[in-house]
Order: structure tokens, then C-alpha cells, then sequence
């Protein structure tokens, strides 16, 4: 029972982390002036921050932040 609370609380950890990561990624991306190629890195780096705290779920993260990034860096950088 206490490994199942510890294995519980590891994971709200792990998801508490992402949020904080996917949201800073967000605000840099909005708030800092970042040339495209820069942009992109923070977006690089954002997805492998993700799939080193949930390695299996790349598809998603494709889903959930890859949209909500390029959605940014689209309208950010006038992309089509």
C-alpha cells in the first residue's frame, strides 16, 4: 500500500514538472524576442524535457503541446 501511495505521489511529481516546463517553454516563447531558430530550440528542448519524464508518450505530447507550440510559433513568426 505504501509503495502504491510513493508511486502515486512520484507521478503527481512528474506531471507537476511537466506542467511547469511546458508553461515556462510557452512563456519564453511568447514573451522573449527569439529569433525562429531559437524558438525552435526552446521547443526542442521542451519535448525532450517531456519524454525524458514520460519516455512512452511522445504521440502525446505530439497531441497536447506540439499543437499548442506550433499554434505560438506560427502566429508568433507569421509561419503557414
Amino acid at each position: 500500500m505504501a509503495a502504491d501511495r510513493e508511486a502515486l505521489m512520484a507521478e503527481e511529481r512528474k506531471v507537476r514538472r511537466l506542467g511547469r516546463a511546458m508553461d515556462l517553454a510557452a512563456m519564453l516563447l511568447w514573451r522573449v524576442d527569439l529569433t525562429l531558430e531559437e524558438a525552435q530550440d526552446v521547443v526542442s528542448h521542451a519535448k525532450r524535457t517531456a519524454l525524458e519524464l514520460f519516455p512512452d508518450k511522445e504521440e502525446t505530447y505530439d497531441l497536447i503541446y506540439g499543437s499548442r507550440f506550433r499554434r505560438i510559433l506560427v502566429e508568433k513568426y507569421r509561419l503557414q
